[in-house]
């Protein structure tokens, strides 16, 4: 990438005139002149350079296009490049571009940096943005010095495997199955459901594959719990009635309204209805959705339903059986509030 962006053209730092102009020694007023164009042709090169890295420059890609020390400080006065970590600038203003901390943060730990943890669930859309705000997570490898820098949460490993490191958005990350892996020691079993659940939707991971992930780290922090979210989504162990009656027996138990169960409502069969409160409580059989296929097809149902005056509520097999106070609480919280 510094090759590409290269130094100034030849133009840029030759000599203008005729051989008699340049015979005499040029004035200050001439010199400035010069002095500001070559100014103006290094920031472009800057600006060029910080558009492919998501408006980011290190230090040392600032020399190499030829800033010298005091002309990076020059630049930091005066607002054209701002402080993100030692030796790393946003170009142009502090507000922030997209993954602009992500790619600060990679310039900042150095070669051999990935993004990881919940910052590379968000790079991977198994995660919302807005959960993850508070530090970017790096892992850096082998002998790499572990320092401190705000904003950061550096995680040091013996080595990543080719096969876990991939790059998104032209950004070094982790990839979905390490991802998840790393995940699996910091969330608790919620969140790391959701994240596995959205990572399958998406198609990111063959299961075999973190399979063989989680026997390499057998004991590990996480791995247990990660691999019984994985046991449950292959095989679920309650049938379609087993679910309506542990649906009936919590609803019973909370003395909340007795729903109509298996009732057809625009050619489809909902599993329980509160009409009164024009509420549709479907009972997944499983924890997640196996294709793209299945889950539009859900999103369809679900629109379809909404479409004829209904409000749709989805539960997993997973939260009636582990989430029972949850489920409840969203029930009870659904029938008190009608259109």
């Amino acid at each position: 990438m510094i090759a590409a962006a290269g130094a100034p053209d030849d133009d840029a730092r030759s000599p203008t005139g005729s051989l008699g102009e340049r015979s005499r020694s040029p004035s200050a007023e001439e010199r400035d002149t010069a002095s500001r164009r070559e100014s103006a042709s290094l920031d472009r090169w800057i600006a060029l350079l910080a558009t492919r890295q998501h408006g980011v420059v290190s230090r040392g890609q600032l020399v190499a296009l030829g800033l010298s020390g005091r002309a990076i400080e020059h630049r930091l006065a005066r607002g054209r490049l701002h402080l993100a970590h030692r030796g790393v600038y946003f170009v142009g203003h502090p507000v922030e571009a997209p993954l602009a901390r992500e790619t600060a943060a990679l310039f900042a730990c150095g070669d051999g940096a990935v993004l990881s943890h919940t910052s590379a669930a968000t790079l991977w859309g198994i995660r919302r943005p807005d959960e993850d705000r508070s530090e970017i997570n790096v892992t850096v490898t082998g002998g790499s010095r572990r320092r401190r820098r705000i904003g950061l949460a550096i995680h040091v490993v013996a080595a990543l495997e080719p096969s876990e490191v991939d790059v998104r958005h032209g950004l070094t990350v982790t990839s979905p199955v390490r991802t998840l892996v790393d995940l699996a020691s910091v969330l608790d079993q919620r969140d790391l459901a959701r994240c596995l659940e959205e990572a399958q939707i998406r198609r990111l991971l063959r299961r075999e594959r973190l399979r063989e992930s989680l026997d390499r780290r057998r004991g590990a922090r996480g791995t247990r719990m990660l691999r019984e979210l994985l046991n449950v989504g292959e095989n679920p162990s309650l049938t379609r009635s087993e679910a309506e009656r542990l649906l009936l027996d919590l609803v019973r138990a909370a003395r909340l309204p007795r729903p109509e169960t298996n009732v057809r409502v625009g050619g489809y069969e909902i599993d329980a209805l509160w009409s009164q409160e024009r509420l549709a409580v479907e009972v997944d059989g499983y924890a997640y959705h196996r294709t793209r296929a299945a889950f539009e097809r859900d999103r369809r149902r679900d629109a379809d339903l909404q479409a004829a005056g209904l409000r749709v509520m989805r539960i997993t097999w997973l939260q009636l059986t582990n989430e029972r106070d949850s489920v409840v609480a969203r029930l009870a919280q659904a029938l008190v509030t009608t259109y």
